[in-house]
Order: C-alpha cells, then sequence, then structure tokens
C-alpha cells in the first residue's frame, strides 16, 4: 500500500436498516445469507449518564452505537481516539421540532433543544460518553459525506501515524422537510483506522481520487439503500471488505469525482 492515503481497518461498525451490527452487515453483503428489509432499531446508550440518555436523539444513538461497535472491534480505548464526525444532514427530528415550535404563538425554544440541533452534536456526546479529549472533526459534504469523512480520516492517519475513528451517520426527517429530503431511515457506519497492521486489522485501503461513475450493488434493496441514506455510500467497500476480494471500489464522492479505494485482506 504506496499511496499517500492509506490505512488498516481495525474496527467496524454498522446499523442500518436490516442490519442490526457489522456481523450481520457482512454475513448479507457476503452472500452468505439474503437481505431482509427491516427498520433500524437503535439501541438505547447505556454508555451515556442518565440525564443525557434521555436527551439523546435517534441520530445521537445511532453515531454512539456505531462508534462503539468499531471500537469493540478493535479492542482499542475510543477515549485515547481522534474522531472524524460526518453527517449529510444533521438532526432532522429535532430540526423539526425546532422549526414547529417557531411556527406556533409560543416561539420560545428550549435550551437543550436549542444546543441538539447544531452539527456536532453527536461528537459532544460521544465526549461525555467516552471521555475522549482527543481531536475531533465534523463535517458534512451533503451526499457525499461519507467519502469526505473517509478523505479526511485518512489524511489525519497520514500526518498523525495514529489511529482515526470515523462514524458517518444519517437519519430522516419527519415531513414536510422529508419530502424534500425523502431519506428513509436512520444508517450509519464507523471505521477505525491505524497506520499500521495489527493482530486487530480486517484489511487494508489505499485512496486515490478519480472520475466516473461509483460502483453500485446487484442485489436491488441494498443499491436502494446506498442511494438513499448518504452515509451507506459505504456499502460497495463493506462488501469487498466482506468478502475478502482485493481490488479497487468507487465510492461516491463530489461531481464530477469518485474515491478510488483499493481493498487489501
Amino acid at each position: 500500500m504506496s499511496a499517500k492515503l492509506a490505512a488498516w481497518i481495525d474496527g467496524i461498525g454498522v446499523l442500518a436498516p436490516g442490519l442490526a451490527d457489522w456481523p450481520s452487515a457482512r454475513a448479507v453483503l457476503a452472500g452468505e445469507t439474503t437481505y431482509v428489509a427491516a427498520p433500524t432499531v437503535l439501541p438505547a446508550p447505556a454508555i451515556l449518564p442518565p440525564a443525557e440518555r434521555r436527551r439523546a436523539s435517534r441520530l445521537v444513538k445511532l453515531a454512539l452505537a456505531i462508534g462503539i461497535e468499531a471500537v469493540s472491534h478493535a479492542g482499542a480505548d475510543a477515549a485515547t481516539l481522534a474522531t472524524v464526525f460526518s453527517s449529510s444532514c444533521g438532526d432532522g427530528h429535532n430540526c423539526h421540532a425546532l422549526c414547529e415550535q417557531l411556527a406556533s404563538d409560543d416561539r420560545a425554544v428550549s435550551p437543550t433543544r436549542f444546543h441538539n440541533s447544531v452539527h456536532n452534536t453527536a461528537a459532544g456526546y460521544w465526549g461525555i460518553a467516552t471521555g475522549a479529549m482527543a481531536p475531533c472533526q465534523v463535517l458534512c459534504a451533503y451526499d457525499w459525506s461519507f467519502g469526505a469523512g473517509l478523505v479526511e480520516a485518512l489524511a489525519q492517519v497520514a500526518t498523525t501515524r495514529a489511529p482515526v475513528l470515523l462514524i458517518a451517520y444519517d437519519a430522516e426527517y419527519p415531513e414536510p422537510i422529508h419530502a424534500m429530503r425523502p431519506t428513509r431511515d436512520a444508517a450509519g457506519v464507523a471505521l477505525l483506522l491505524s497506520p499500521a497492521r495489527s493482530d486487530s486489522s480486517v484489511a487494508g485501503l489505499s485512496l486515490r481520487p478519480d472520475d466516473g461513475p461509483a460502483d453500485t450493488l446487484a442485489d436491488p434493496a441494498l443499491e436502494t439503500l446506498r442511494t438513499n441514506i448518504p452515509a451507506l455510500r459505504a456499502l460497495p467497500l463493506l462488501a469487498r471488505i466482506a468478502r475478502g476480494a482485493a481490488g479497487e471500489t468507487g465510492i461516491d464522492y463530489l461531481a464530477p469525482l469518485r474515491l478510488v479505494v483499493e481493498v487489501l485482506p
């Protein structure tokens, strides 16, 4: 792996409609089991203190679940890890509630509702839950947010020579915004990226920009997930990892570019 932007994947977290975690997603993407569509089930964030747990939104629950799965998969210490959080839209349900409040006769917004409206809310809850004090980046690149997050995380691995946890996540808006941004459900992918191979490594990857279309998935239901939920633009990459297949995978990025990811099992 001689490319400048390269890393080893030590841990993976997945949560999506019909995909409860990385082991179940791996089995589906490897063709070992049939994909069965089902609503995303978001676990209660037990790692949060009770007060914050009650306030945690769908998006926060999602980000914490996939992040903790990736860290646990690698046997790493979450408190020591630099993080990159990437989401295309942020917390749609909280945005909807704020808009409803502002459209009512009583326009006084709850302070808790307001502080949960910012794009880095999930990153803040992650810090509370894990005690992490390492650097954290939060970004958005609309439908290409997974690709942008991957570039940022790999750049940090290359410059710091330290592990970086990428957490890419998205969730639906209620109506009427849903009609304009019809993301169907909550879903996310987390990758713990390290500069050197270890006993925990499941695959290596290197990245370069290119043009042309991104890879698609043969299963129509999985392809619908890939195109409908921006964080799941990662699915072709995860499918190659699940199959243990070396080679290149095209990931959506800012048009007219795509990201070509070379996977080394």
